[in-house]
């Protein structure tokens, strides 16, 4: 929660940014996009040395840079249900108990998903009339009740699952892709991915319904939120045939490649439709890269520690640029600390919409220092969750470890390093470890990397923890969960007859339902 000395000047910032007039009269359009594990160092603007993303460059010196933006979760799933509610997973619902301190997610086993209390950024700006539109992968659950359109969304042209396979489909489906309401094919199927080569038309196709939507509604003169959630950078990577090969980086760079050059392709579009300014566009990546699935697979998180599924900073800070011509100053940077829950509360505000009054918010309104270029840093916490266990807490240039994991001596002897060439004795750790009494302290703008823990013996310790304590002590006596969705498993579930599929002759028959506690070994 928010410390109480804060919440005059967070209503303040929030009354004032609904009260500047959109331009020309009409609602802002906005779109996000969020890339699936692309790390922090990926792009050149954060010091890749292979100068592989001319567009996201160009983006951030006619924006705004952010450097200090979080995801609320080191996994896909969770991160997602935070974007589009501007809450954390554990209050959300995306999270398990099954387990203490487990990274869990949607794959199609699943049985929950977003609950249908949860309200989702396209129900808020249902009130301004907006239309949205989801591109790309969703992962909030792939059953019908959970599905997109029952959420908010007006049209979808994307899967529900991450694009694992090409699967035996006397054992597990393969993922469907679904425009709107119904099933067009399943990948490795009609919508092909070769895994030997890593050719897909995927991004492609994604860059064209991004951009028949955007022609489409400008032409209606319809305000509209366009959430593109390309995921070629997921491994096992993709890219079409025109930029596979033409990375220093590898297959993983050709992804990249290919989607730094769709979201050029996009913000020309808004240039050409003469609505850039009257759009606001962020980017960003809803967890560190991959790093365990090697260099050929995953991307970089540039100077920080570890990577996807680890709340140390390789996994959790993201890279993140914010573009508004004529509204957000180019060519700035901001070290406001920041967090994908943000953009929940933020869009709202860019709309002229207040956000809902009847439950707790996490993410906080932006646009004071989007739109003014502010350099007052508002003071607030980023926690740190792994599943049900808030891990860690960062306050200014300080980070708290309350609990240290990478992964399990079990897994990790399997081949599964989360950490592959950066284990920091006592930091890293393959048990879990409390450090309630304790915690392990870092300074971020001297140690980034968090491989020098402040010693408890010195003054500096002792300042910053009595700041950080209560912080910590007043976010945990308030926190009430959500009822855990991601607990139970049934293979009956499984995305065996998606809606839509009778039409296309693509209906697998359902085998006998056998619920379990879902397994989930991070």
């Amino acid at each position: 929660m928010m410390r109480t000395e804060t919440l005059p000047l967070f209503c303040a910032m929030i009354c004032c940014s609904l009260t500047e007039n959109p331009p020309n009269g009409s609602s802002p359009n906005i779109i996000i996009m969020l890339m699936d594990d692309m790390g922090w160092g990926d792009l050149g603007v954060f010091g890749q040395p292979a100068k592989e993303t001319p567009n996201l460059d160009a983006m951030a010196a006619q924006g705004m840079l952010l450097p200090n933006f979080y995801t609320a979760s080191p996994l896909c799933s969770p991160s997602r249900a935070a974007l589009l509610t501007g809450r954390l997973p554990v209050r959300n619902g995306f999270y398990t108990t099954n387990a203490h301190a487990r990274n869990a997610y949607t794959p199609q086993e699943i049985v929950g998903g977003i609950p249908k209390d949860e309200i989702l950024l396209p129900q808020m700006l249902k009130k301004k009339g907006y239309v949205s539109k989801i591109v790309g992968k969703w992962h909030l659950g792939h059953r019908p009740q959970y599905l997109p359109l029952e959420h908010g969304f007006d049209e979808w042209f994307g899967a529900p699952n991450c694009h694992f396979g090409p699967c035996n489909i006397n054992i597990r489906p393969n993922i469907p892709v679904y425009n709107n309401s119904e099933m067009l094919g399943r990948y490795y199927e009609e919508f092909r991915i070769d895994r030997a080569t890593g050719e897909s038309n995927l991004t492609q196709m994604f860059l064209k319904e991004g951009l028949d939507f955007i022609s489409r509604q400008t032409e209606a003169r319809r305000p509209f939120f366009l959430y593109w959630a390309a995921d070629a950078t997921h491994a096992p990577v993709y890219a079409s045939k025109r930029f596979l090969g033409k990375s220093q980086r590898g297959r993983y760079g050709d992804a990249v490649m290919e989607l730094d050059y769709s979201i050029g392709r996009i913000l020309s579009r808004l240039k050409t439709l003469r609505i850039e300014n009257n759009t606001f566009v962020f980017f960003t990546s809803d967890n560190g890269a991959a790093v365990m699935s090697g260099p050929c697979e995953s991307g970089s998180n540039g100077p920080f520690l570890c990577g996807k599924e680890t709340t140390f900073e390789g996994g959790m800070r993201e890279p993140a640029i914010a573009w508004w011509p004529g509204h957000i100053k180019e060519d700035t940077v901001s070290f406001q600390l920041g967090s994908v829950m943000d953009l929940f509360t933020t869009s709202l505000a860019v709309a002229g919409i207040s956000p809902p009054d009847d439950r707790a918010l996490d993410g906080i309104d932006l646009t004071p220092v989007l739109l003014k270029s502010s350099h007052t840093l508002l003071n607030r916490p980023i926690f740190f969750y792994r599943g049900n266990e808030m891990m860690a807490v960062r306050l200014g240039q300080y980070k708290a470890h309350y609990w240290t994991w990478s992964n399990s001596w079990e897994e990790f002897k399997k081949g599964i390093n989360f950490c592959p060439g950066e284990e920091v004795l006592g930091v890293t750790t393959h048990d879990q470890r409390e450090h309630t009494m304790q915690p392990i302290l870092f300074h971020l703008g001297r140690d980034p990397g968090e491989r020098f823990p402040i010693s408890v013996l010195t003054k500096e310790y002792q300042e910053v923890l009595s700041r950080i304590s209560p912080v910590v002590e007043r976010h945990k006596k308030t926190l009430v969960p959500g009822v855990p969705q991601l607990n139970m498993c049934d293979v009956a579930v499984m995305n065996w007859a998606p809606p839509g599929c009778e039409k296309l002759g693509k209906c697998l028959k359902v085998p006998k339902s056998e619920p379990r506690k879902c397994d989930w070994p991070h």
